[in-house]
């Protein structure tokens, strides 16, 4: 629940005498749910590139005479996750060389960097404590400065990436957007006007921004978007393993991916818990947001009526002060209230997508009993969440996911849930209606399509089977 956080969200506009700088904001607004730390755009009018860059959300990082700063008529902008391992301005992206003249945006991970590393080494460039989206930026620079153009640049250091990676960059007269083979990371292209493109993480900051949804950016696809239009590198042959936890938690509902509507989809696993898990309950009542559309989905294929009876405070995504040790321990009551109103005397069934850690679940179960609910039922719309990720979620270590170390009845009795029901792995799999194949499922069976090299020895295998 709310416990993993998106690795981030990206934008990329190329649009003439349009005031990209302030497309790319609103584009970054709608795409706010993928990262709070930190946000930059990157601008550049054919001659030079012009940069802002702060900590924060994106309504309070960019003021009016910030975006009337970044002239130009191509962006690229970055929503950088907030994490618990630090960050701050350092990593805030766009990601710039040193002579300010190539910048990206990077939305993924790169478990393994070593072949960047030895490659930046053997061409004595490699640089001390630089991130995987740095290195990245890093190796294609070393290739403009031996005059390559960015689309060859980026052809010579694709096979050195391995890992998760949708990317936009930019030179002073070139956008490019790169999607890697499995297209673990989505990324769609769309219609600015007559003859603007933009290219975004998820098609609800394209529809933000009155764009016209054109298509997603294949597996292993390169745009390269200039004065000339658009035109398609196919750089690797496609692999789909798209991430299923974009339909689970991370996209917004009125995104598309793999062409699915994710409301519909969230709908979906809604009524494969209701046939599922049959309880007797008063009502069904949905962690906002993203389990309001899995509530309805129950609701409705089971006749239990849905009532809204947690209220989300919608500003807490941020805040610039510490929370103190106490307040810190009532975080639920900052993000969640319930309504004793509502739920005194009632057996209901709480919908929600997902338990990590458990914390949260156990405080939010808690707090429930402590309004009235006379049972409280927990129905989870995925698996239980057993292995880290390494493609560009924030995930705790893998002992710290409850999961992996509890079984189901023992997860429910630390909860201090009346019961607890998880879709199943085909359930969510046919929700989501794409082959098996196509999805990455690593979260939940441990199966990493992409080699995580040095990184295995940090997943164990030994987990509680059901």
């Amino acid at each position: 629940m709310n416990e993993l956080k998106e690795k981030c969200g990206i934008v990329g506009i190329f649009a003439k005498d349009t005031d990209v700088a302030r497309f790319a904001f609103f584009a970054l607004f709608a795409l706010q749910h993928r990262g709070q730390e930190a946000s930059g755009i990157t601008t550049s009018d054919g001659k030079q590139l012009y940069s802002h860059k702060g900590i924060g959300l994106v309504s309070q990082i960019y003021t009016e005479e910030a975006i009337n700063s970044l002239r130009g008529h191509i962006a690229i902008g970055h929503n950088r996750y907030s994490t618990s391992q630090g960050g701050g301005f350092s990593h805030a992206q766009p990601t710039l060389n040193s002579d300010n003249s190539f910048a990206l945006a990077h939305n993924g991970n790169l478990p393994s960097v070593k072949a960047l590393e030895e490659f930046l080494s053997k061409e004595g460039v490699l640089k001390n404590d630089r991130s995987d989206s740095e290195l990245i930026a890093d190796a294609i620079d070393f290739y403009l400065k031996k005059d390559l153009s960015l689309p060859e640049a980026v052809k010579k250091v694709f096979p050195l990436l391995t890992g998760a990676f949708a990317l936009t960059m930019m030179t002073k007269n070139t956008l490019v957007a790169v999607r890697d083979a499995y297209g673990m990371r989505p990324l769609s292209l769309g219609k600015l006007g007559e003859n603007g493109y933009v290219v975004a993480s998820e098609t609800c900051a394209l529809k933000t921004i009155g764009a016209e949804v054109e298509r997603e950016i294949g597996c292993g696809e390169m745009l390269v978007i200039d004065k000339n239009g658009v035109k398609s590198v196919k750089l690797a042959e496609p692999t789909p393993k798209h991430d299923i936890f974009e339909y689970v938690y991370f996209a917004r509902p009125d995104s598309v991916i793999g062409g699915k509507l994710i409301y519909d989809v969230r709908k979906k696993f809604g009524i494969a818990l209701a046939r599922e898990c049959k309880i007797s309950v008063d009502a069904i009542v949905p962690v906002p947001d993203t389990a309001v559309p899995v509530a309805i989905g129950y609701s409705q294929e089971s006749g239990i009526p849905m009532e809204m009876a947690l209220v989300k405070n919608r500003y807490v995504h941020r805040t610039f002060l510490e929370p103190s040790q106490e307040s810190r321990r009532s975080s639920v009551a900052l993000k969640l209230v319930p309504l004793p109103e509502v739920l005194e005397g009632k057996r209901i069934a709480v919908l929600d997508d997902s338990i990590v850690r458990g914390h949260t679940s156990r405080k939010l179960v808690k707090s429930l009993f402590d309004a009235g609910a006379k049972e409280v039922h927990l129905l989870i719309s995925s698996p239980p969440v057993r292995f880290p990720d390494f493609y560009g979620i924030d995930t705790p270590m893998q002992e710290e996911l409850i999961a992996s170390q509890k079984t189901v009845e023992e997860i429910r009795e630390w909860l201090g849930a009346t019961s607890l029901h998880f879709l199943s792995l085909g359930g969510l799999i046919e929700s989501i209606g794409l082959p098996k194949e196509e999805l990455c499922t690593s979260f939940f069976t441990g199966e990493y399509p992409i080699d995580i090299l040095e990184r295995k020895s940090e997943v164990s295998y030994d987990v509680p089977k059901e």
